[in-house]
């Protein structure tokens, strides 16, 4: 007698079947998040600087014409500051190496013997705050008396020389305060008789030095302002261009300094190429004047030669030019990016 199919019992098979689902891993439903590590985020940062930098690069020589004469423009407006800073140092330069600088008169006394004021003016040839030191003799001082002031015949007739031997000192540091300083040290000298300082020349210089000095500070700063009033008109108009680009950018979760960022690169650009024919600028007016500077000195007995803008000055407009564009395209992007916002 055939014996009936084995049937599994219900009670079993809903056992089995929860066994298998526990034993099978759930798969989660619906949106995951996923966190990105720190590393991952600085590299990501790094190569969408890169990137923005590329680009900006390309987009400045991809419009020749236009970026050519907005950096001419940033240029000419940093070449007028440096080139009269550049003209105030060579003037500093000029009167250093000039007979009119300031000089101290040393008279010795009439006892001193001509060894010992030789000495003395070794003495001071050696301290680190004078530069140079003539001895004159009495004897050269009688005659240099008897030629200014034509009275060789009344002088002549004289039984002893009424004239001390003196020391003409050239300071190297031209500033009132140390050259007050130079000269109470030497009345304190027991050879030293008397000690003559002509300040009236020392305070024009200075206050002649210090208004050139305002001068370019002040046609620096307006200038600057200038400029960052390019940039920002400049930026503007960049932006205004890229309009439908930024507001796919938002809509797709760019944020503001996503969006900024090739902007401010664009800022970065104009003003270091700015700044570099800034420098050219400058470069090129000191060699056209270079040859008839050294010509006039010439004739004067000098060989003065004008000092150009050296690595110091490349720099200096390279970087200054380079943040004065980034603080105009930043506060172009602060002002007209916030505008801009999809609907």
């Amino acid at each position: 007698m055939k014996q009936p199919p084995y049937k599994k019992s219900p009670q079993i098979s809903r056992k089995s079947q929860r066994v298998a689902t526990e034993a099978k891993p759930q798969r989660p439903t619906g949106a995951v998040t996923a966190r990105t590590g720190m590393g991952d985020r600085w590299h990501s940062w790094l190569g969408h600087h890169r990137e923005m930098a590329v680009e900006s690069l390309r987009r400045f020589f991809a419009t020749p014409i236009a970026s050519g004469m907005t950096a001419l423009v940033i240029a000419i407006a940093l070449a007028l500051p440096a080139a009269l800073q550049l003209g105030l140092a060579n003037f500093q330069r000029a009167v250093a190496g000039w007979d009119g600088q300031p000089q101290i008169s040393v008279f010795l006394h009439m006892d001193i013997t001509e060894d010992r004021a030789e000495a003395f003016a070794d003495t001071l040839r050696a301290e680190l705050d004078v530069a140079e030191v003539t001895y004159i003799s009495p004897e050269e001082a009688l005659l240099e008396f008897q030629q200014a002031a034509g009275l060789g015949d009344a002088l002549a007739g004289l039984d002893s020389n009424p004239l001390p031997a003196v020391l003409l000192l050239r300071p190297r540091d031209t500033e009132a305060e140390s050259l007050e300083a130079l000269a109470e040290r030497l009345r304190e000298s027991a050879l030293v008789d008397a000690v003559v300082l002509d300040m009236a020349w020392v305070q024009r210089l200075a206050r002649l030095t210090e208004l050139g000095r305002r001068l370019s500070a002040g046609l620096a700063a307006l200038l600057a302002l200038g400029v960052v009033l390019v940039v920002v008109n400049t930026i503007r108009l960049h932006i205004e261009n890229r309009r439908e680009e930024i507001l796919v950018a938002k809509l797709v979760g760019g944020t503001d300094a996503f969006v900024r960022r090739p902007f401010l690169y664009s800022g970065l650009c104009y003003g270091f190429f700015g700044g570099l024919l800034a420098w050219l600028l400058v470069a090129v007016a000191v060699a056209l004047l270079s040859g008839p500077v050294a010509g006039l000195s010439s004739t004067y007995g000098s060989g003065y030669t004008l000092q150009g803008p050296g690595y110091r000055y490349l720099l200096g407009l390279t970087v200054g030019a380079a943040l004065l564009g980034l603080t105009g395209a930043w506060l172009a992007v602060a002002r007209h990016i916030q505008a801009i916002e999809p609907r």
